[in-house]
């Protein structure tokens, strides 16, 4: 798939430039991003009968509704039924296959997605097998296109797997997984009830992301850094906690925020995700604006696709529509997000310089210099 941008479509921020322009996401989740077509055809061939409707508008309308209400744990009951027709190798591959060409078709260059192996296991499948399974239709739907497309393993923070996890994925390190992560009920799950885990992917010199910030506050962020050696945060969000007002209209960070910001600590930014889960209310209320005016190292994702009703398209023109953002904003976040990512230094390089900095160019030089 090409993602060069004519010189016909050159003009400001809009979806449909948006979506031509080279994107990168960094917290997307496999199961969170199923077609509801999908579901429901391997619903039918595996004999999952508990789907709440067999109508793909309907499957698509109830889950968006279910996700939208305004609390993370009641959001994460959704996944019952995506992850409910996920047991296969099959399955796996046809769902990664579907994510890679989604992503590619939406313009995304590199994307890291996240599952959990140890929630496709109900069937005989071990943590090994899904794993493999994924890279294998991760390949299949990357082919032939300019997308770049890694694997982050998560744990469940609320179960008791996460060494296991953090083995499989450092034993597939070489295949495609870069990083591990816990994901789950932030509230009463702490990070480092998983210090094992972690310090095992630290001796291994392995990536690690870690859901903080989303659900609970500054506490968890301070764990996720200072106990378990996460090299970004999966939201992050609630660090503006963690700022104080001084005056009518100046804010200071706290330690905890200013540590963040000084050692440039990539926050996996979801905005429409954060809507759904109740960190505010719209997105014109999001405080990505505030982090981005602060330039913490803030990059734009999509959480769940199929949930959320977004893409990073989406994303990226509501924060465009919201914030009056130019193309300069705009390269400058999914330039944060490939620097942030998990991939080797040259290869990181590569895509900056051969596809994110020529697909911006254009487009930021009409910027500079309008058509008259």
């Amino acid at each position: 798939m090409s993602i060069a941008i004519h010189a016909p479509d050159v003009g400001p921020p809009d979806f449909e430039r948006i979506r031509r322009a080279p994107k990168v996401v960094l917290h997307d989740h496999l199961d969170g991003g199923l077609r509801a077509s999908t579901i429901i055809e391997l619903a039918e061939q595996t004999g999952y009968h508990d789907l709440p409707s067999f109508d793909p508008d309907e499957l698509t309308e109830w889950m968006q509704r279910g996700a939208n209400r305004k609390n993370l744990a009641l959001y994460l009951e959704t996944f019952d039924h995506t992850v409910g027709v996920m047991q296969t190798t099959e399955a796996l591959v046809r769902v990664a296959r579907e994510c890679a060409e989604d992503l590619a078709a939406d313009g995304v260059v590199y994307a890291e997605v996240r599952f959990a192996p140890e929630l496709h296991t109900t069937r005989g499948l071990t943590l090994d097998d899904a794993i493999e399974a994924v890279i294998e239709g991760f390949r299949l739907g990357s082919d032939g296109t300019s997308l770049t497309i890694r694997i982050i393993c998560s744990a469940l923070r609320h179960l008791d797997q996460s060494f296991d996890v953090a083995m499989a994925a450092v034993r597939w390190r070489d295949q495609g997984v870069v990083g591990f992560d816990i994901a789950g009920p932030e509230d009463g799950f702490p990070p480092d009830d998983h210090l094992l885990a972690f310090q095992y992917c630290q001796r291994e010199n392995f990536h690690i992301t870690i859901h903080a910030g989303e659900a609970y506050g500054p506490k968890s962020i301070w764990k996720a850094i200072q106990y378990c050696g996460a090299e970004r945060l999966g939201h992050g969000i609630r660090i503006i906690e963690d700022f104080h007002e001084r005056g009518e209209e100046e804010r200071t960070l706290g330690r905890l925020a200013d540590f963040i910001r000084d050692r440039r600590v990539p926050l996996e930014i979801c905005p429409t995700s954060n809507i759904n889960t109740g960190v505010c209310d719209e997105i014109k209320d999001h405080p990505i604006d505030e982090l981005i005016r602060l330039r913490f190292r803030v990059t734009v994702n999509t959480d769940n696709r199929l949930m959320s009703n977004v893409s990073m398209t989406s994303e990226m023109t509501a924060l465009a529509e919201a914030f009056d953002y130019g193309w300069d904003t705009l390269r400058w976040l999914s330039v944060n997000a490939m620097k942030s990512s998990f991939l080797p230094f040259r290869e990181r390089l590569q895509i900056i310089e051969h596809l994110i900095k020529p697909g911006y160019a254009p487009l930021e030089a009409w910027q500079s210099e309008p058509p008259l």
